[in-house]
């Protein structure tokens, strides 16, 4: 069953900030215990199933340690990470001190800071539509999204027909999804798979036309606080997570100012929660990786990112972290089938760049179901992380 988050209850659980993280843990954990002991008392078996209700997952015995539990399940969790707004010039410039998790990621990852956007635009939902789709802006698989508004329908009334996304792939093969943004025009992504317009399921059972099982989409909704609840209760085998803050500082304060540098340091403390947590529990450090890219950049001292011709616009950082990929390696030097850009804006003739459109078909891998095909991504080698 989908569960949604209204607008109301991401406005007031806003307000009691992202920072009440390490609270939940022990909630989580204390409930756990006395439903155990509840369920034992009353004879039953486990309380806490999975998505389907004929395949329940165990709970695992508490431990005795204020680490969260999360259930035993050995399948991989892979959670996509968008940085709206990220010049990763912010990342050098700013150094360690100031980033220190964005370059734990780096240094024990597989990451470039030289990636590209989508060669048609450097604006959040065209971008955005690329990482979910795997498809270019433009051309006869592209997913023709050029506004930067929420236009009202749906993927499908833009391109003409319906446009499949990752969350097609991971739902229709039976892992659970989740989309948490933090910006309003992101609901047309979740109107898009609904279960009103969302395709049928022909991959073996049907688990319906919904490709998004959990949502939160609402203004600086606490996506992070979520996030740890779905990762704690074992609730999404695939997250899609939108982080606002440096492209809020951006727009009002211009990009690489004061302002933006105590933004990017908040992303990166949110960041730092996010690891905390997967290193808290042996069983989220075994299946979780986090693939982590930006949408666009932003010239220093601007406060508008629309020029898909400024280097400090399409540049962006592509970085992927967890259990399996090689520590502090570069993505171009694993991947000798793209080419390095250098400081050019290659169009998509030739040998690729990497680009943020990796996203869907990397999540997937990672997972271990096949890309999305006949998406123009689908075309370029798949990356290699080790």
């Amino acid at each position: 069953m989908k569960r949604q988050l209204s607008r109301d209850a991401a406005h007031r659980a806003a307000q009691g900030g992202e920072g009440q993280s390490s609270r939940i843990w022990v909630v989580v954990l204390a409930l756990t215990v006395l439903a155990m002991i509840a369920a034992a008392a009353a004879g039953i078996g486990p309380f806490w199933s999975g998505r389907h209700a004929d395949s329940p997952k165990a709970v695992p015995e508490p431990s005795g340690t204020s680490s969260p539990q999360v259930r035993d399940d050995q399948g991989p969790i892979v959670v996509a990470i968008s940085v709206d707004g990220l010049n990763p010039d912010a990342l050098e410039r700013f150094g360690r001190e100031a980033t220190p998790t964005f370059h734990r990621l780096i240094d024990e990852g597989a990451a470039t800071l030289n990636a590209r956007t989508a060669f048609e635009a450097t604006i959040t939902l065209p971008n955005h539509t690329g990482m979910l789709t795997g498809r270019t802006v433009a051309g006869p698989q592209g997913h023709d999204v050029t506004m930067n508004v929420d236009p009202g329908g749906t993927l499908a009334d833009r391109h003409g027909s319906y446009v499949a996304g990752m969350f097609d792939v991971a739902h229709d093969h039976g892992r659970s999804t989740a989309l948490l943004a933090q910006k309003e025009k992101f609901a047309f992504f979740t109107r898009s798979w609904d279960d009103e317009h969302g395709a049928e399921d022909h991959e073996g059972g049907d688990d319906g036309r919904d490709k998004v099982d959990i949502e939160l989409v609402a203004e600086d909704a606490p996506v992070v606080k979520q996030l740890q609840e779905v990762l704690i209760g074992d609730e999404a085998e695939l997250v899609f997570v939108h982080l606002r803050a440096s492209d809020k500082a951006g727009h009002r304060h211009g990009w690489l100012g004061a302002e933006y540098l105590a933004a990017v340091r908040s992303v990166d403390h949110d960041l730092g929660q996010i690891v905390d947590l997967i290193e808290a529990s042996p069983d989220l450090t075994d299946r979780v990786t986090i693939v982590l890219t930006a949408d666009h950049g932003g010239p220093e001292g601007s406060t508008s990112h629309d020029n898909p011709l400024l280097a400090a616009n399409y540049r962006i950082p592509f970085i992927v972290w967890g259990n399996g990929v090689a520590a502090g390696t570069d993505l171009y030097a694993l991947n000798p089938g793209r080419q390095d850009p250098g400081e050019s804006r290659p169009d998509y003739s030739g040998r690729q760049p990497i680009r943020n459109l990796d996203l869907e078909s990397t999540a997937l891998g990672l997972l271990g179901l096949p890309a999305l095909e006949g998406t123009p991504s689908a075309s370029w080698p798949a990356l290699a992380l080790r």
